[in-house]
């Protein structure tokens, strides 16, 4: 065994769209899958969600070369157009990498909404090199192209270790 790791991150990103719009884009299936994927390479294999607290989201997904990934979430607090708080494990090729608490906060800010994005996660046999973060900022920017209008980013690494990858 070579144990746990345990990181949290914090990420800001203000977006120039109303908080209904943005909190839609988590919550509504047909806008969440327009922007929650692994990007160019990336092929959807499964993708679930049933929106409410105490309910589910998977979406599974795979690589060129094969390998996949598995995102697995229960939501433990909605609160509409505010917040949600979700906890997730993640797999990549079916082994469990690590299982993290999530928290989306939106605010008002400007004309547009500020959201706060929170992550506290638990590596599991996994030392995180800082690619839960890049990951986690590559949707968040994902999220605010489609938000505003602008091409979707690619990604480089999406989360994975690049020895993963």
């Amino acid at each position: 065994m070579t144990g746990t790791s345990h990181d949290s991150f914090t990420i800001e990103r203000h977006y120039d769209a109303s908080r209904a719009s943005v909190f839609d884009a988590w919550a509504k299936p047909e806008l969440r899958e327009r922007w929650f994927a692994g990007g160019e390479g990336w092929t959807v294999l499964i993708r679930e969600q049933d929106f409410r607290t105490g309910g589910h989201e998977r979406v599974r997904g795979q690589w060129q070369d094969g390998r996949t990934s598995d995102f697995r979430s229960t939501y433990h607090d909605i609160v509409d157009g505010e917040r949600i708080v979700f906890v997730y494990d993640m797999y990549v090729s079916d082994e469990k990498i690590s299982v993290s608490v999530a928290t989306v906060e939106l605010y008002d800010d400007g004309g547009g909404t500020r959201m706060r994005y929170t992550e506290q996660g638990a590596y599991l046999e996994y030392a995180d090199d800082g690619s839960r973060e890049q990951g986690s900022n590559f949707l968040v920017d994902r999220l605010g192209a489609f938000l505003e209008g602008r091409p979707l980013p690619t990604p480089v690494g999406c989360g994975v270790r690049s020895e993963d990858a």
